[in-house]
C-alpha cells in the first residue's frame, strides 16, 4: 500500500484521495440528518453498520483478501468499532436530532487539537511550533463559527453536549488506532469494526427505540444507502489508510476542513443558513491545515 503524502510533492492522485475523504466525511452528517426524521438514530446506525460489515466481508472474499486476522488484531478492531462507530456516531446522531448537521460537523472538527494534545504524551508525536500554531489557528476558526451559532441561540445545548461526547470518543479511537497498530488487511479490519459497532448498538436500539417509527421514504432509503456504501465503506477505508501512513496529528488535522464543508452540505441539502461570520472562520482554518500538514 503506497503512502499518501500530504505535503509538497504529493501526487495529484494522492491529493484527490485526501479531497475525497474530506468530502465523504463532511457530507455524512447531512446524509444522516436527511434520514433521521424517518428512522430513530440507533436503528439507523446499527442497520447501517451491520450491512456495511457484511458487504465488506463479501468484497474481501471476492478479491481474495485474508478472511480473518489473529485474536489480538480482531480484539483491536472490535474496540475501535466501539469507539469509532457505536459511541462516536451513536452520540453524534442522537445529538443531531436537536442540532443542525453543519453545527455537528463544526464541533467534530475540534478533533485535531484534542488529538494532538493527547498524541504528544501518549504516542510521543512531536508537536512542533509550526504544527501547534496551525492547530491553534484552526481552533480559532472553529471558535468563530461556534460563537456565532451558540450566542444566537440557533442550537440546542443538550444536543451540543451529546456531540461533544461523540468528539471525545472519536479522539479516543484515533489515538488507540495508532497505539494498537492493528495489522492485517484494511478491508477485513474495517468489516470487523463495522460489524462490532452494529452488534453493540442493536440491543440498545431495540430496547430504546421502536421499529414502528421507521418510515421507508425516499429520503431514508437514499440517506441510508449513502451512509452504508459511501461513508461506512469508502470513508473508513480512506481514514484508516491515512492513519497508517501519517501521524495521528497530521491525519486528524483534515477534520479542520469539516466546518466549511459541513456548512456547505447543510446549506445545499437543508438550506441551513450560513452567515458572513461563518465564512470568515474558514480563513484561519485553511491556513491552519496548511501549517499542520506541511511536509
Amino acid at each position: 500500500m503506497t503512502p499518501i503524502p500530504m505535503g509538497r510533492g504529493g501526487s495529484l492522485a494522492d491529493l484527490g484521495l485526501i479531497a475525497l475523504f474530506c468530502l465523504i466525511w463532511s457530507s455524512a452528517f447531512a446524509a444522516g440528518k436527511l434520514a433521521l426524521p424517518d428512522c430513530p438514530p440507533l436503528i439507523l446506525l446499527s442497520s447501517r453498520f451491520l450491512v456495511a460489515g457484511l458487504f465488506l466481508f463479501g468484497l474481501a472474499a471476492l478479491v481474495g483478501r485474508p478472511s480473518w486476522p489473529d485474536r489480538r488484531t480482531t480484539a483491536s478492531w472490535v474496540v475501535l468499532g466501539a469507539l469509532n462507530g457505536a459511541l462516536y456516531l451513536g452520540l453524534s446522531y442522537s445529538g443531531m436530532r436537536t442540532v443542525s448537521s453543519a453545527f455537528t460537523a463544526v464541533l467534530i472538527s475540534a478533533n485535531p487539537l484534542l488529538t494532538a494534545l493527547v498524541a504528544s504524551p501518549v504516542l510521543g508525536e512531536r508537536l512542533s511550533p509550526l504544527k501547534l500554531g496551525g492547530l491553534l489557528l484552526g481552533m480559532i476558526g472553529v471558535g468563530i463559527v461556534l460563537r456565532s451559532r451558540l450566542v444566537g441561540g440557533a442550537e440546542d445545548w443538550h444536543g451540543t453536549l451529546l456531540v461533544l461526547a461523540a468528539l471525545v470518543a472519536l479522539v479516543g479511537g484515533t489515538i488507540l488506532f495508532k497505539k494498537l497498530k492493528p495489522g492485517g488487511d484494511l478491508w477485513t479490519g474495517t468489516a470487523i469494526q463495522s460489524l462490532s459497532a452494529g452488534i453493540l448498538l442493536l440491543p440498545l436500539a431495540l430496547a430504546t427505540e421502536s421499529l414502528g417509527d421507521v418510515r421507508l421514504t425516499p429520503a431514508l432509503i437514499g440517506g441510508w444507502l449513502y451512509l452504508v456504501v459511501v461513508t461506512s465503506i469508502g470513508g473508513y477505508l480512506l481514514w484508516f489508510r491515512l492513519l497508517r501512513k501519517k501521524t495521528a496529528t497530521e491525519a486528524s488535522s483534515l477534520h479542520f476542513l469539516m466546518p466549511p464543508l459541513g456548512l456547505f452540505f447543510g446549506w445545499l441539502v437543508f438550506r441551513e443558513p450560513v452567515s458572513l461570520v461563518d465564512c470568515l472562520g474558514i480563513i484561519p482554518i485553511a491556513i491552519g491545515i496548511a501549517m499542520v500538514t506541511r511536509g
